[in-house]
């Protein structure tokens, strides 16, 4: 009698921790998918700043020369570059005449190695010095 006693208690403890188990394993997995909270402004919330009180072209570059002149320099620089593609944008016979003007300046700023370059490098290395 002791022995089945003793057989069904195991059997209900392992039952029951199976169960306990379970229901969190459950649990766990329902809290994978919660939603995150999303930053980004909606439609409604833009609507709520007036086009008046955004700064124009103008007044972020004065922002950025008051807070560091190279800083204004650069947003000038990017403001012309801005209008200057939306010229370009406007005529297909620009758009290629643009692209050729950006690879130039783009290999002007990142000139490929020559193989003489490339050559030193490697004694550079390999000699150790």
């Amino acid at each position: 009698m002791q022995k089945i006693l003793l057989t069904l208690k195991q059997a209900l403890r392992s039952s029951f921790l199976v169960v306990c188990l379970m229901v969190s394993i459950s649990l766990s997995g329902l809290f994978i998918f919660v939603q995150q909270a999303s930053y980004a402004t909606t439609l409604e919330e833009l609507k709520l700043v007036p086009p008046e009180s955004k700064p124009n072209s103008e007044e972020k570059i004065n922002r950025a020369n008051e807070y560091d002149p190279g800083v204004g320099v650069q947003e000038e620089e990017r403001q012309k570059a801005y209008e200057q593609a939306i010229k370009d944008s406007k005529n297909l016979n620009t758009i290629e005449k643009t692209y050729e003007r950006n690879l130039k300046a783009e290999k002007e700023q990142n000139p490929p190695e020559s193989f003489g370059e490339k050559a030193k490098e490697v004694i550079q290395k390999v000699t150790g010095k």
